[in-house]
């Protein structure tokens, strides 16, 4: 398999997702923890782009499979495009699986425990986002778990490695008895923080959704915008990105954020163009990339103004 083929299979071009709620979930740690290390950082990066690739080369193979329409699968997919063995792509994956797994057990031998628990169950809703019988992704809860998962689980994790401190969150055995400890404020702030990140990756999903909407119903994938409309799906799409300015907006005013962020308003110029082209026609095509471009747009500002609070703090 070459490169280039490796990278169309794991759609390497959609890990922005998972590198702006890393970005911003370490700078948090940063400008609000006064916390950063180095080691744990670069640990988790490589563990989570192993990850979400083997999460989206699983997504491929069982779109692969489980596709009702010979055309999907051997124009449309990536296995059948490239005329890929699928036994090579279950090396692959399993190979990518493992690396994944080991770097996350360092990661926990060098904090705490308790995120083996919350590594534990991002590695279980994103294999079982696309795998098995009843799959995440084929259903209408894909949106928020995505959103959920990637926004506030990456984010959450990037801050947790650097800040390394028990009062945040930990779980500490002795003999036949354990503590959990916990900091319901900072934990809460780190949550509130992260929604921009949760909305907008929640908002790539609903949009690859909404315009493959009559591609998956043929492929008998039954997502949101099946249940709720393609009109109020789009709808929908635009209140996410909106609410993500808001929740920048609340974070300077409640003190989480430095007011400097507030500069990210200057992007909504640029941002309403992107939902009119959007909001004009939902062709995976042509407009899908929209989503990426908010992302792209609203959280590359936000990783620079945040980097930037740094030195006012």
């Amino acid at each position: 398999m070459s490169v280039k083929t490796f990278f169309k299979l794991v759609e390497i071009q959609t890990k922005l997702a998972s590198l702006f709620p890393f970005l911003l979930g370490t700078l948090f740690a940063v400008y609000y923890f006064n916390a950063f290390d180095l080691i744990n950082t670069l640990l988790f990066f490589i563990a989570m782009i192993i990850f979400d690739m083997t999460t989206t080369a699983i997504n491929n193979l069982m779109d692969y499979q489980k596709a009702k329409d010979q055309g999907y699968k051997d124009e449309v997919n990536v296995i059948g495009q490239e005329n890929i063995p699928e036994k090579r792509i279950i090396h692959l994956i399993i190979s990518m699986l493992v690396a994944a797994t080991f770097l996350g057990l360092m990661l926990v031998v060098r904090t705490n425990i308790i995120l083996l628990i919350i590594g534990a169950a991002c590695f279980f809703i994103g294999v079982f986002y696309t795998f098995g019988p009843v799959p995440i992704s084929r259903m209408p809860l894909g949106e928020p778990i995505s959103g959920l998962v990637m926004g506030f689980g990456i984010f959450f994790i990037a801050a947790f490695v650097n800040i390394n401190d028990p009062t945040l969150l930990s779980l500490v055995f002795a003999e036949q008895n354990f503590i959990l400890e916990g900091n319901m404020v900072s934990i809460i702030a780190l949550f509130f923080v992260s929604l921009p990140t949760v909305l907008l990756i929640a908002n790539i999903m609903l949009a690859n959704n909404t315009c493959d909407l009559e591609e998956d119903v043929v492929n008998h994938r039954y997502t949101l915008p099946f249940y709720i409309g393609k009109k109020q799906a789009v709808q929908l799409f635009n209140v996410l990105v909106y609410l993500s300015y808001l929740v920048i907006i609340l974070a300077v005013l409640l003190r989480l954020l430095h007011p400097i962020l507030l500069l990210i308003l200057g992007t909504i110029v640029p941002m309403r163009r992107n939902l009119a082209a959007y909001n004009a026609k939902q062709v995976k095509s042509e407009t899908f990339v929209v989503s990426i471009k908010n992302i792209v747009l609203f959280s590359s500002s936000e990783v620079f103004l945040l980097a930037l609070s740094l030195l006012f703090k």
